[in-house]
């Protein structure tokens, strides 16, 4: 088929999880309540680390930033595909399909950014605890968050707006539950030789570069961790880093998953259940593994907690 713009599509078709009638209530209750676990989760770690003094620091401020991307993230998909299942109806919008890509490749690169600054962060307390607080100033702080922004910004409007630029045949179906990238370059009519090269550079480039760099930091983690002296001191900088590592450890796992997943099933319908778990079961689990490994956190969380329960006692009466 000739490549060109002759064809004006209006919607595309988003086909879900399964295609299986009876599935739907499981599926729409299922998500609904693992959305509204991640927003509440995410939400009392960000009003945790910005209501308590303590917790005003490096570690805690990217914290909060990953927390507020985790609630994006699964706000790009989850809501669409909750109304698609109640409303019976698949249909998403041209233009919303696009603008879903760009917020989705927005915040899923945000997402690999701020793990790799996290890991730098941790890197400096353990290895360079005497510079940390003139490393890691304020200053440095938001230029790295202002930095990793700016990047995914770049990113997902490149990959967006030559999304644009594609035209579209009549086959419309996605096999997914939200306007996945790759499978909607492979609807086009048109040539996707540079969509495919730009989309596996990127991929690769950031994987690479965030991977190398949290690899490189935890290297010399564990080297300085192994310096130290006292079994104490050890727990004490291990314990530190853990709940990070564990995150980075699923997120890592879950999206190579996904990817090794597609590869060898050859399945869109298979890759589209996989991809829940970066989607939605990684940003669910992050305020859990956090809150369940820091100290501090745990506390400003009960103090929040029990504020707003004794608000609510008060209401009552």
């Amino acid at each position: 088929m000739e490549p060109g713009n002759e064809t004006q599509i209006s919607e595309f078709l988003l086909l879900g999880l399964s295609k299986k009638i009876e599935l739907q209530p499981l599926i729409f209750v299922l998500f609904l309540s693992m959305y509204l676990i991640t927003v509440f989760g995410n939400l009392l770690i960000i009003l945790a680390v910005s209501s308590d003094p303590r917790l005003h620091t490096p570690m805690y401020f990217f914290l909060s930033n990953l927390s507020f991307v985790d609630i994006c993230f699964t706000s790009t998909t989850i809501p669409k595909m909750l109304k698609n299942i109640q409303t019976e109806n698949k249909v998403i919008t041209y233009g919303g399909c696009i603008t879903q890509i760009h917020f989705f490749l927005l915040f899923a690169t945000m997402e690999i950014f701020l793990l790799t600054v996290m890991a730098y962060d941790r890197f400096v307390a353990i290895c360079h605890p005497l510079h940390y607080t003139i490393i890691m100033n304020p200053r440095a702080c938001g230029l790295l968050a202002l930095m990793s922004w700016m990047m995914s910004v770049l990113n997902s409007l490149l990959q967006s707006l030559m999304v644009l630029c594609l035209s579209f045949c009549t086959d419309l179906e996605i096999p997914h539950f939200f306007c996945e990238i790759t499978q909607v370059v492979q609807l086009a009519c048109s040539d996707t030789l540079l969509n495919d090269m730009v989309l596996y550079f990127a991929s690769v480039l950031l994987g690479s570069v965030s991977l190398t760099g949290i690899l490189y930091s935890y290297s010399r983690i564990v080297s300085s961790i192994q310096r130290i002296s006292s079994a104490q001191g050890k727990y004490k900088a291990f314990s530190s880093c853990a709940s990070h590592l564990s995150v980075v450890s699923l997120f890592y796992c879950t999206a190579l998953g996904v990817y090794l997943s597609s590869g060898t099933t050859h399945s869109s319908q298979s890759s589209a259940t996989a991809s829940v778990m970066y989607t939605v079961i990684t940003p669910m689990l992050n305020p859990f593994i956090y809150s369940l490994r820091n100290k501090d956190l745990r506390r400003a969380l009960r103090r929040i907690i029990g504020m707003a329960l004794y608000t609510g006692q008060l209401s009552l009466h």
